[in-house]
């Protein structure tokens, strides 16, 4: 009696529950549908805007491989062929590369472990001190040095490096650790005022100092941070070619930017080699990104959660 009273009910829901899963299905369909919808107009111009970067790298891997006689026959985009692998062992000849590389390296690496350091712990003061007029007028200040052109202060900065002794590699880790700064604290200070305030609070009513909580606390946060002002920094030491060439004196300390000019004459340019030793170059610093993009992207991601 009871059993045939509850079969409608029962029948009743079990259509229900089986309908409406299948009406939440459908209409997530769609949605996924339309979130995998490619927007073809802005593929167009991300296509259009990689050639300004494949041009361009096509014609230098193209003249690195061709001889003299085949650059003079064509327009430089013809396929080289024979390959003339000359080039690059002249290139490693003529720019003593091991020894330029490895002062480059030096400079590069220096530059930007004292960069990360010093921009990071200035942010954090001037960034928890804003509110007060000294550390404001500093911000400021150092912004400031954002709008002054190198060629202003090159030549008084050739006679300073020159009296202090610093015309030399340790000499252009710190000019790029300072000339860097500005940008530097302006990048970290915005970040830095994101980040709560109560989670250093806590921090120091259980006992940690300022340094402590700066190191454990605010430093693991700036990942992502830490992975612009590096990847600019090293960009920036790895390629720079004015500075090094009016502050370091001795031959034995050039950089690669500076050992790539031998092949730049007065009345010609031996454009095969020097291609190849531009290619030598960026060589290095490509591989380093290939290898590092795992950790600057696992930092924007940690650093997206605080």
């Amino acid at each position: 009696m009871s059993s045939s009273l509850t079969t409608p009910i029962e029948a009743e829901d079990a259509t229900r529950a089986v309908v409406l899963p299948r009406r939440r299905r459908r209409r997530g369909g769609d949605d996924e549908s339309d979130t995998r919808r490619t927007n073809w107009w802005a593929t167009a111009l991300i296509a259009v805007c990689s050639l300004t970067v494949f041009i361009p790298l096509y014609l230098a891997i193209s003249v690195a491989l061709k001889t003299p006689a085949q650059l003079a026959e064509g327009t430089g985009f013809e396929l080289p062929w024979p390959i003339d692998w000359q080039n690059f062992a002249v290139a490693w000849q003529r720019t003593d590369f091991p020894q330029a590389l490895l002062t480059t390296g030096i400079i590069t690496v220096g530059s930007v472990v004292f960069t990360l350091l010093t921009s990071s712990l200035v942010a954090y003061a001037l960034a928890r001190n804003l509110h007060r007029p000294f550390f404001k007028g500093v911000f400021y200040y150092l912004l400031a040095a954002l709008f002054i052109p190198f060629p202003i202060i090159m030549l008084p900065l050739v006679k300073q490096t020159s009296l202090l002794g610093l015309d030399n590699p340790a000499g252009m880790i710190i000019l790029y650790t300072i000339y860097g700064l500005s940008l530097n604290i302006f990048i970290y200070t915005a970040f830095i005022r994101s980040i709560p305030i109560e989670l250093e609070e806590a921090a120091r009513m259980d006992g940690a100092s300022t340094w402590r909580v700066f190191r454990q606390i605010v430093f693991p946060l700036l990942m992502p941070m830490n992975a612009t002002v590096g990847i600019l920094t090293c960009v920036w030491a790895w390629n720079d070619f004015i500075m090094p060439l009016v502050v370091l004196t001795s031959p034995s300390d050039r950089t690669l930017s500076l050992a790539q000019y031998v092949f730049q004459g007065q009345y010609n340019t031996d454009y095969t080699v020097a291609f190849a030793s531009y290619l030598m170059a960026m060589a290095p610093l490509l591989i380093v990104y290939i290898f590092s993009q795992r950790w600057v992207i696992s930092g924007v991601m940690r650093g997206s959660i605080k």
